[in-house]
């Protein structure tokens, strides 16, 4: 059994990380891959409670940012690194690069003090490798489909988003493969497993 990897999926809101996610799953077990499929927030039974909160409550910056990584930890603790630990390949919509881009980038906190919190919150826990779906900030919003208060943000807010994603890509080109979101779901897929074969038995 190959080494278990964790792949973890970027974007801004719209941009179809949870479709793709979904389809490597299945690819995966097909290849006689275990996997667990998992989110952010979310993925562990404490994540599940704070998840309504994050997505749907108005918080002072801070109080999120907090939030955030209380659910990271909770969910590196006890979902993601004991599956990795048994062999089974995690895919996580949303990780540590969200917290950075969305708290740091967006909202306009520390980055650096997001970095080393984010380090605490995952023991360092860092992904094989993460795949960004990007896409213009128009075309991602109007293609979201489960209202958020993320989402009602405006543009200027996305765009930070966007172009805070593409900063975090260009400093670590080894981690991220930058997928185009405005190809069909199958062309995104197939890059993806090409870059998962150097792991597959």
């Amino acid at each position: 059994m190959p080494h278990a990897r964790f792949i973890t999926f970027e974007g801004i809101e719209g941009a179809g990380k949870t479709t793709l996610a979904s389809h490597l799953a299945q690819w995966l077990q097909t290849q006689g891959i275990p996997v667990l499929l998992t989110r952010e927030p979310g993925g562990s039974p404490m994540g599940e409670s704070l998840r309504p909160l994050l997505l749907h409550q108005t918080i002072d910056p801070y109080t999120e940012l907090f939030l955030f990584l209380a659910d990271r930890r909770e969910h590196t603790l006890r979902v993601i690194r004991p599956a990795l630990h048994s062999g089974t390949w995690v895919l996580c919509d949303r990780y540590a690069d969200s917290t950075l881009v969305y708290q740091g980038y967006g909202r306009g906190l520390d980055i650096a003090l997001i970095r080393q919190l984010n380090a605490i919150a995952t023991n360092g826990l860092t992904p094989d490798l993460t795949v960004l779906i990007d896409l213009p900030v128009e075309v991602a919003l109007a293609r979201a489909n489960t209202p958020n208060r993320f989402e009602a943000e405006g543009l200027a807010f996305h765009q930070r988003i966007r172009e805070g994603y593409l900063q975090e890509a260009a400093r670590a080109p080894e981690r991220f493969l930058i997928l185009d979101g405005q190809a069909p779901i199958a062309h995104l897929l197939a890059p993806v497993q090409q870059a998962l074969q150097r792991w597959l038995p």
